[in-house]
């Protein structure tokens, strides 16, 4: 999943896909790279982002998921938390939507995806919810994404178009993230695909020293082929061919032990 930024302020990329056209050619180019899905998101999610009008978001990726619908066969995506840019995104093409407050601050946005049949990525967060926080991470995680699930049932939407997102670097620190890295394999039991969404956050920074977010590419590789091997199916990434890499690594080693189990009969 290549992250395409319509937004000013973005933490990495801020500013550098301002308009329709330049955007539009770095999502192409991220597909002839090896990119599946296509995240179209107009508002920053860094901490202490400016938020933007619904009518700003809109007027930032619309055109953008049009042409692009036009013009590839990559699956789109559109970030957004707010219902009606979702219903607006995928009337222009989009097929999947990215709630990086997993459908808990517009609950509409379920019915959307829902009347649309849209797939859904249903992300952690911990910011404005620290009263209700568990103590132990991977608790806190399935506290609130049984919630969200079961926002998404009530509308409708099937088990089979949802992703969950444990939702690295959002109201989290480094011990946190990297918890969460070695724990990931337990967040399984909820029982749905997992997307993992580490790419250039100050956890890799701060374990690498990498203060530029644009440096932390080969770290984020790192995340992403232990990930894989711990289960993750998606991984949304600034620059798809490094991670391409890595996963074509991580995927040769799982093939691996799935061949040596079935020389033993496992």
């Amino acid at each position: 999943m290549a992250i395409i930024n319509m937004t000013p302020d973005s933490f990495s990329d801020g500013g550098k896909y301002g308009n329709v056209d330049a955007a539009v050619a770095h999502a192409l180019s991220c597909v002839r790279d090896g990119a599946d899905i296509l995240d179209i998101g107009g508002e920053s999610t860094r901490p202490g982002a400016a938020e933007v009008t619904a009518a700003e978001e809109q007027d930032r990726v619309l055109p953008v998921i049009e042409k692009l619908a036009a013009e590839t066969d990559a699956l789109i995506s559109i970030d957004t938390y707010r219902a009606e840019t979702a219903r607006l995104a995928v009337a222009a093409g989009a097929h999947i939507i990215n709630d990086v407050h997993g459908l808990q601050r517009e609950p509409e946005i379920a019915t959307v995806a829902a009347q649309t049949s849209a797939g859904v990525c249903i992300m952690h967060t911990g910011r404005g919810r620290e009263q209700e926080k568990r103590a132990d991470r991977i608790a806190d995680q399935e506290f609130f994404l049984q919630q969200s699930l079961g926002i998404a049932r009530a509308a409708g939407i099937s088990d089979e178009a949802i992703v969950l997102d444990p939702g690295f670097g959002f109201a989290k620190d480094r011990d946190d993230d990297l918890e969460l890295i070695a724990r990931f394999a337990e967040l399984h039991r909820l029982g749905f695909p997992l997307l993992a969404g580490t790419s250039r956050k100050r956890f890799i920074g701060a374990v690498t020293g990498r203060q530029k977010a644009d440096e932390r590419d080969v770290g984020t590789a790192a995340t992403t082929a232990i990930l894989r091997l711990a289960g993750a199916s998606i991984f949304r990434v600034h620059n798809v061919a490094a991670n391409r890499d890595a996963l074509a690594i991580a995927d040769a080693v799982l093939a691996s032990a799935a061949a040596d189990d079935q020389r033993k009969g496992l």
